[in-house]
C-alpha cells in the first residue's frame, strides 16, 4: 500500500511538471507506452523487480529503452533509479495515466480478463461503466491468463474482482478457516 501512496506522488509530481512545461500530452503518450512496454516484457519486469542488478544497469536499460521519449520522462526515470524506487515505474506509469484522464474530466475504467472482449462486449462495459461513474470514462482492456475467467474491473481506486481465479481462492481460504 505505501508502495502504491508512492507511485501516485511519483505520478503527481509529474504530471504537475509536465503541466507546468505544456508536455502533459506528450508525457501522457510516454507512460502509456512505458506501461505498455512493461507489461508486455517479462524480462523488462524481472529486471526491474531484481535486488540483484544495480540501479545504474536498470537506469541504463530504461533510457535507452525509452530513449525518444520526453525529457520528464527520462527525468522520472532517473528520479526513480537515484531514489532506488525503478520497481515502480509501472505502477507511476499507471497513476499518471489516471491522474491526466481525471484532469481532462475523464475517467479511465482498466477491464482484466482472460481472453479479448468482443466489440460488442466492449460496448456493453462501457455503456455500464458510464452508468455507475455517470462522467466521461475510456476503456482499456487488459489481458491476463491468470485469471482464468470472469473479469476485474478497475476504475480509478475501485476494483471490482469477479474472477474466477478470485472465487477459487475465497473458496478455498473458506475451506481452510473451517477446518
Amino acid at each position: 500500500m505505501s508502495n502504491s501512496r508512492a507511485a501516485i506522488r511519483y505520478a503527481k509530481a509529474t504530471l504537475d511538471y509536465a503541466v507546468e512545461k505544456k508536455a502533459a500530452d506528450k508525457v501522457d503518450s510516454d507512460m502509456r507506452n512505458v506501461s505498455e512496454t512493461v507489461s508486455e516484457n517479462l524480462e523488462l519486469q524481472q529486471l526491474l523487480t531484481s535486488p540483484v542488478i544495480k540501479n545504474e544497469v536498470k537506469k541504463n536499460t530504461l533510457s535507452t529503452i525509452f530513449k525518444e521519449s520526453n525529457q520528464i520522462t527520462l527525468g522520472l526515470i532517473n528520479t526513480l533509479a537515484d531514489n532506488k524506487r525503478i520497481d515502480l515505474l509501472q505502477e507511476v506509469a499507471f497513476k499518471y495515466i489516471i491522474q491526466y484522464e481525471k484532469m481532462k474530466g475523464e475517467d479511465i475504467a482498466m477491464v482484466t480478463t482472460a481472453v479479448p472482449l468482443t466489440a460488442a462486449l466492449e460496448k456493453k462495459v462501457l455503456a455500464k461503466v458510464k452508468e455507475l461513474s455517470g462522467g466521461k470514462v475510456s476503456l482499456e482492456n487488459k489481458i491476463d491468463e491468470s485469471i482464468v475467467g470472469g473479469f476485474v474491473l478497475r476504475i480509478g481506486d475501485l476494483q471490482y474482482d469477479a474472477s474466477v481465479a478470485n472465487q477459487l481462492n475465497t473458496l478455498k481460504r473458506e475451506f481452510t478457516n473451517s477446518l
